[in-house]
């Protein structure tokens, strides 16, 4: 592919991340785990228009997700299987969440966010980001679905299995939702009690699906105040925020830690080898909770401003992401 080529190609990125978003919400790699279908089979099961159901599928053959036969059935490729419900390590839930209109339509405004050094959520939704996700129920389950499929795909078991429990009785999950990171360290520790902390609005709605014996469900604000415990985990969450944000929130834990107590911050982690993902995800988080993703440098100091010090950094070969631990600093 000569540069012109390759420069269209990036150019129509946009239209490839819709056309993703087309085939979930039509469920086609759902459908094809059965067998080939034609087009005219898709759009019959979903309600569609033959010809536009025809024409996207058409254009999933030119971008790798399916293949066509000589008898006009389309086939399933490996790359479509990753947006399977039933994959482990599905990233259905993050292909919905990324091109929703939370996340759409600021980036509208990208060119003026590089200009100013300011994103534009709130002047396109008339919102911040977590005050329109507040108002706006389905796109607000997008995004929750999206933080769980980066989990499940990201948040590896060879990473979390490197965050030492031992010793742990109590767990908070700052930022939570669902609950996923918890119940995955109490797999491996079955004595550890876990808080799923969230907005009060967040953990009303999941605290029947989470909530058990050895989890509880909490609402309230980190910027204000944590319960009391021996471990805080803050997964995908310093990231969408600016750095007097995120002292504010790593001081709150320090405020509420039991002695001995430590910080897990799980986070992409920007270095010398960084991967493509990782300043892409910058450029997301520039453009639409207005955060960034971090140095360890850079995460050092925040730690520092909060009366906190790193004391070890977990890596793993199968996740962009990495555990930076932190412990209170002497009064």
């Amino acid at each position: 592919m000569g540069e012109p080529e390759q420069m269209v190609s990036m150019l129509f990125g946009f239209i490839v991340s819709q056309a993703i978003r087309a085939l979930v919400e039509l469920s086609v790699a759902d459908h094809l785990a059965e067998g080939p279908l034609t087009a005219a089979e898709i759009a019959q099961r979903e309600d569609s228009a033959l010809d536009s159901t025809y024409r996207l599928m058409r254009a999933g053959v030119a971008i790798g997700l399916l293949t066509i036969d000589d008898d006009e059935r389309f086939h399933s490729t490996a790359l479509l299987g990753t947006v399977r419900k039933d994959n482990p390590r599905s990233l259905r839930g993050f292909a919905l969440g990324l091109t929703n209109a939370a996340h759409w339509l600021p980036w509208g405004r990208f060119v003026t966010t590089v200009r100013t050094g300011r994103n534009q959520t709130e002047e396109v939704l008339g919102a911040p980001l977590f005050e329109y996700l507040q108002q706006h129920r389905e796109d607000a389950d997008e995004f929750t679905a999206g933080m769980q499929s980066l989990t499940a795909a990201w948040t590896t078991d060879d990473l979390i299995s490197q965050l030492d429990t031992d010793g742990v009785g109590l767990t908070v999950d700052v930022g939570g939702r669902d609950g996923a990171l918890t119940r995955r360290l109490q797999r491996d520790n079955p004595a550890l009690r876990g808080i799923v902390f969230d907005r009060p609005d967040v953990a009303q709605a999941l605290r029947s699906e989470i909530a058990d014996q050895r989890t509880d469900v909490v609402g309230g604000d980190f910027f204000e105040a944590l319960p009391a415990a021996d471990l805080y985990t803050l997964k995908f969450i310093l990231h969408d925020w600016d750095d007097e944000s995120c002292v504010r929130i790593l001081r709150c834990c320090r405020n509420s830690m039991e002695p001995g107590a430590r910080v897990a911050i799980i986070d992409f982690l920007v270095d010398s080898h960084e991967r493509d993902v990782t300043a892409l995800m910058d450029l997301n988080m520039l453009t639409v909770p207005g955060g960034r993703e971090r140095t360890l440098d850079e995460v050092d100091a925040l730690l520092t401003k909060a009366g906190l010090v790193r004391s070890a950094v977990r890596t793993s070969s199968d996740s962009p992401q990495r555990i930076v631990e932190a412990v209170a600093t002497a009064p």
